[in-house]
């Protein structure tokens, strides 16, 4: 994850590749309910005097985070999910009548599922990316009008890394699990 960024703008179509690839994630039913609030210029500045007030950055431990050129809000749509499953084809899952029917919100699995594709192509055309938790949603609802059917996840700033040397993350030093204590062969 990218925690330092240059002001240098991301090119338009860059970013179209990047989300393409990312719609190209599992899907239940195709209902595809990933959607990203993209925010440049002036709009990044709107979402951080919100989320992140200039009186509370002072010893921040990350000021280039506020140098990227794009923030990204990302939201799961509930509702496509509930709508698709009342076409003909799916309505005799009884997964249109209500979120309570799923045994899991596939509409916030699958919208990860896009994020984590969008953010490795991100990567992979060279341009960094950090998650991370949103704060202050009803504001940030109210400013860029975001309808309350859908969820908010996270946040991506994005654009091209500083180069800029900066501190880690707190949890960068912790270990990775290895595969064997993921793997569980035949029982728990």
């Amino acid at each position: 994850m990218t925690r330092s960024f240059t002001t240098t703008p991301v090119p338009y179509d860059l970013l179209e590749h990047c989300v393409d690839l990312g719609i190209r994630a599992p899907s239940a039913g195709k209902s595809q309910g990933w959607h990203l609030l993209i925010l440049t210029g002036s709009e990044t500045s709107r979402y951080w005097n919100i989320a992140f007030p200039a009186e509370r950055r002072e010893g921040f431990a990350y000021p280039g985070l506020f140098a990227a050129p794009v923030i990204a809000l990302v939201l799961a749509d509930e509702q496509a999910y509930l709508d698709r499953y009342s076409e003909s084809d799916k309505q005799h899952t009884g997964l249109g009548e209500s979120p309570t029917a799923w045994v899991a919100p596939y509409w916030t699995i699958d919208a990860s599922f896009s994020t984590m594709t969008f953010l490795l192509a991100l990567h992979d055309v060279g341009i960094g990316a950090l998650f991370f938790a949103h704060a202050e949603e009803k504001s940030l609802r109210h400013e860029f009008h975001i309808p309350p059917s859908v969820h908010i996840l996270g946040t991506i700033a994005l654009g091209y890394e500083s180069g800029d040397t900066v501190q880690e993350g707190r949890s960068a030093k912790r270990p990775f699990r290895s595969a064997s204590s993921v793997i569980h062969r035949g029982r728990w």
